[in-house]
């Protein structure tokens, strides 16, 4: 039987991500890669998730699908309780435009854009008025931290400064969602911690006023574990969740 809503009373919005027993395998036969089996998780909105694993674990197919990039073989991923099966590619595009934001390990920057241009970018392609879109960037660069850096090719910047800049494009257009992978492997151990701190702060302040920015962040760093939310560990595309007393601690069981 379906519950009944109380009468007056505010339905219960649905998690920001919630995948069910979702399998993806690429490739057929003796090579196959299982990259995910039977993954279901749900995450709250304005929650940060780190999601932990080694290397070819799952972690950046795990993003793909809750991005739209990708698609399950089997399972349900859904956002916002909209099913991604259900949307055509137009509509996915559209979702990825104005609802994610997207944080890749290589930072992704254009080379012959300044700080500020590439932070533009997703405003210019939602043709926002010039005047508008350079209040937002610049209120965005100084968010991260790096507003006397605007006018700065990523050339020109360190390696943390530049990922800074991907966080700050990725805010752009007010995401309800962040997906995040490896935001610090290539950085040393005090710059990725700032970053993080940076997202965390983000999750907590971006979407005040509005509504609540959710971040699903990947990273083997053992380091940042503490700083997020919640940890789940993909372990040969099979999930599983630690307490955290467990990553209070610092390592978790079977991570690197």
């Amino acid at each position: 039987m379906t519950p009944q809503t109380a009468p007056g009373a505010i339905p219960a919005a649905p998690p920001m991500i919630e995948l069910t027993d979702v399998h993806r395998t690429y490739g057929r036969g003796p090579g196959a890669v299982h990259a995910l089996r039977g993954v279901s998780l749900t995450v709250a909105r304005g929650e940060l998730v780190a999601v932990r694993g080694r290397s070819g674990s799952g972690k950046t197919t795990l993003l793909g699908l809750v991005g739209g990039l990708d698609t399950p073989d089997a399972g349900r991923v859904a956002l916002d309780g909209t099913d991604l099966a259900a949307l055509g590619e137009r509509e996915k595009l559209a979702l990825r435009r104005d609802r994610i934001g997207f944080v890749f390990q290589s930072f992704a920057l254009l080379p012959v854009l300044t700080a500020a241009e590439n932070v533009g970018v997703p405003l210019r392609m939602r043709q926002m008025p010039v005047a508008e879109r350079e209040e937002r960037v610049a209120l965005l660069l100084s968010l991260v931290g790096l507003g006397e850096h605007a006018r700065q090719r990523p050339g020109e910047l360190s390696g943390g400064q530049q990922q800074r800049v991907a966080v700050a494009r990725a805010l752009a257009n007010r995401p309800a969602l962040l997906l995040v992978d490896e935001p610090t492997g290539q950085l040393d151990a005090a710059t990725g911690r700032d970053v993080m701190e940076l997202l965390r702060a983000v999750v907590r302040g971006e979407g005040e006023g509005t509504e609540p920015v959710t971040a699903l962040v990947t990273t083997h760093d053992e380091t940042l574990l503490a700083l997020a939310d919640r940890v789940v560990e993909l372990a040969d595309g099979v999930l599983v969740e630690h307490p955290a007393a467990a990553r209070a601690g610092g390592a978790a069981p079977g991570g690197s």
